[in-house]
């Protein structure tokens, strides 16, 4: 199983080496890893692993706590595919087709950030414009989604929202009347460095789009 791990650890040198043999000692297998922050003597990482068998989320997160100094902010299972380059693959298939942009853009941004699915608001109405095909059928279409108003979305700058299970990324686009929502049930709220990639991603597809 493809599991996303989000680890906090002190920042001192050797901290990733004991991370990474804990995880090798558990019978996981890294695959990939991201580095999120540097901050406050503190390390927070993403680490892509393929785990053996179906683990429980609680029973791997209990089993790296015990770690002197470790904090396990999330793990939840991911479609990504270390190695890719999904940010390249977007844009190209935007460049190719620049007329369908931002469905483009929406059907393949949760992959970049580790979402379940996105969808596209228009930002006065909140009507529904474009939605992944991993959104859930049942979303409201009429200003609301998962308990979250149209009016709640940042209209400027990028905004992480929580509403029940769902933890929420507003992209406002540049130069449209658009909202781009991401969601996932599973991990932590979405990092800052997560929201500054989809935010890079966007601004480069709406100019794309403009040049029509």
């Amino acid at each position: 199983m493809i599991l996303r791990l989000r680890v906090s650890f002190p920042d001192r040198p050797g901290a990733l080496g004991q991370v990474a043999r804990v995880l090798g000692t558990l019978g996981a297998d890294i695959l990939q890893v991201t580095v999120l922050e540097r901050e406050t003597g503190r390390a927070v990482d993403d680490f892509i692993v393929s785990w053996p068998g179906a683990p429980d989320s609680a029973a791997v997160r209990d089993r790296l706590a015990v770690v002197p100094g470790m904090r396990v902010e999330g793990v939840w299972p991911t479609r990504e595919s270390p190695g890719a380059a999904p940010d390249y693959d977007l844009l190209r298939h935007v460049a190719a087709d620049p007329s369908r942009a931002f469905p483009t853009f929406v059907d393949a941004v949760p992959d970049l950030v580790g979402a379940e699915w996105a969808v596209a608001l228009a930002s006065g109405a909140g009507e529904l414009v474009h939605r992944s095909w991993q959104a859930p059928a049942g979303l409201d279409d009429t200003g609301g989604l998962v308990g979250v108003k149209i009016g709640d979305l940042t209209p400027l700058r990028p905004a992480v929202l929580t509403s029940g299970p769902y933890r929420l990324m507003s992209l406002p686009v540049p130069g449209t009347a658009l909202h781009v929502v991401l969601a996932r049930t599973e991990g932590p709220p979405f990092h800052r460095a997560e929201v500054d990639r989809a935010n890079r991603v966007v601004e480069i597809v709406s100019i794309i789009a403009a040049s029509i």
